[in-house]
C-alpha cells in the first residue's frame, strides 16, 4: 500500500509538550488543546506525567479521546490518571525523543529545558511543530494564538509532512 493510502487508514498522533509543572492558565490551555485533539479523532501523545501533559490528557479524555504517555521511568503507575496507554522507557529525559518520534505533528506549550529539547528534536527531524506561547527559537515553529488554531494547523500539517 502507498504511504498516502496508509495514512487515511491510520489515526493521526498529535504530540503535546510543555512544562511538568505549570500555571492554572497554561493548564487550562493544555486541557483545551487535548479536548480539540480528541474531537478531531486524533490520538494524543505526551510524556505522561503532570502539568501540561496531565491537562492535555484530561481534556482528551473529557471528549472520549485516546491518550499515550511515554514515561521516563519504569513504573506504569506513575502515569497521570488520564493516560490510556502508559509506555515505560527507563530513559529519563531521553524519553523526550520517543515522544517526538511517536507524534506525526507536535504542539508545544510553555515549558522549560525538557520542552526545549523536544522542540529541538522536532526541528532536527523536520517534524511540524506548532507553538502556543512557547520557546521562540526558530522561524520553523508555526505560531498559533489559541488551542483551536493550534489543532487546526496541526491537522493540516500532517499531510504536508508525509
Amino acid at each position: 500500500m502507498q504511504k498516502t493510502k496508509m495514512r487515511s487508514m491510520l489515526r493521526i498522533f498529535i504530540g503535546v509538550i510543555g512544562a511538568g509543572d505549570c500555571s492554572s492558565d497554561v493548564y487550562k490551555l493544555a486541557e483545551e488543546v487535548g479536548e480539540r485533539i480528541a474531537k478531531a479523532g486524533a490520538v494524543l501523545v505526551c510524556g505522561g506525567l503532570g502539568g501540561v501533559m496531565e491537562a492535555a490528557s484530561k481534556g482528551a479524555k473529557k471528549e472520549g479521546g485516546t491518550t499515550i504517555g511515554i514515561l521516563p521511568g519504569v513504573d506504569r503507575s506513575r502515569a497521570n490518571p488520564y493516560i490510556d496507554f502508559p509506555v515505560v522507557t527507563g530513559l529519563g529525559e531521553g524519553r523526550n525523543l520517543l515522544v517526538i518520534r511517536n507524534s506525526d505533528v507536535v504542539i508545544a506549550l510553555p515549558g522549560e529545558y525538557g520542552t526545549l529539547s523536544e522542540i529541538g528534536f522536532c526541528l532536527k527531524m523536520g517534524k511540524p511543530i506548532i507553538g502556543l506561547s512557547t520557546w521562540d527559537v526558530s522561524e520553523d515553529i508555526i505560531k498559533a494564538t489559541d488551542a483551536e488554531e493550534a489543532v487546526k494547523i496541526a491537522l493540516s500539517k500532517v499531510s504536508e509532512y508525509e
